[in-house]
């Protein structure tokens, strides 16, 4: 038995979390998110609560179930709250500068490489080596994260390029004569 599954999610005041045809739609302070439920669970709002049951009792559904509640969960802190993460750059000329709604990183090419935020997403540099994005989409937000950070992965040697605030680069020793 899940003991994620089990747990009904509460829907904060000032959301409002509508059921229909397998789709949860959840509407917040900081906006409209929805969830198409997969056809191994379902779905219930009683008692100001969202309750999610596996259908039978396969392996699939079982695993469903979890993922389905901790989906709910993270629909409901999406749009009272949202989700922050915070990128860091780190290297010598490395820095990050908002224009408009596209980001402008310089990260040590010949070039400047410029990354359009998407519908939803909040992006902004309040220093210039560090970025941070925010948005009601967990999933939204961390591929948005995941995206910037692949243009310059930090490197072992001396731990330059784009990181996860908090990240622990592990280093490697350098050459010895």
């Amino acid at each position: 038995m899940s003991r994620i599954g089990k747990l009904p999610v509460e829907v904060p005041a000032g959301v409002d979390a509508k059921l229909a045809d397998g789709t949860l739609t959840v509407k917040g302070p900081k906006g409209t998110l929805s969830l198409a439920f997969v056809s191994d669970v379902d779905a219930k709002i009683e008692d100001n609560a969202v309750t999610v049951t596996p259908r039978d009792e396969t392996k699939k559904a079982r695993a469903m179930w979890g993922m389905q509640r901790a989906l709910v969960a993270n629909l409901m802190t999406g749009v009272t709250t949202g989700f922050t993460k915070t990128l860091e750059l780190v290297g010598v000329g490395y820095r990050a500068q908002m224009q408009g709604n596209t980001l402008k990183l310089a990260l040590g090419f010949s070039h400047d490489v410029e990354f359009a935020a998407p519908e939803g997403i909040t992006i902004t540099t309040p220093k210039p080596t560090e970025i941070i994005i925010q948005g009601a989409d967990k999933q939204a937000v961390g591929e948005v994260a995941a995206v910037i950070r692949r243009y310059r992965p930090p490197e072992p040697y001396k731990g330059k390029g784009v990181k996860y605030a908090g990240e622990y680069i592990r280093r490697k020793e350098g050459k010895k004569k």
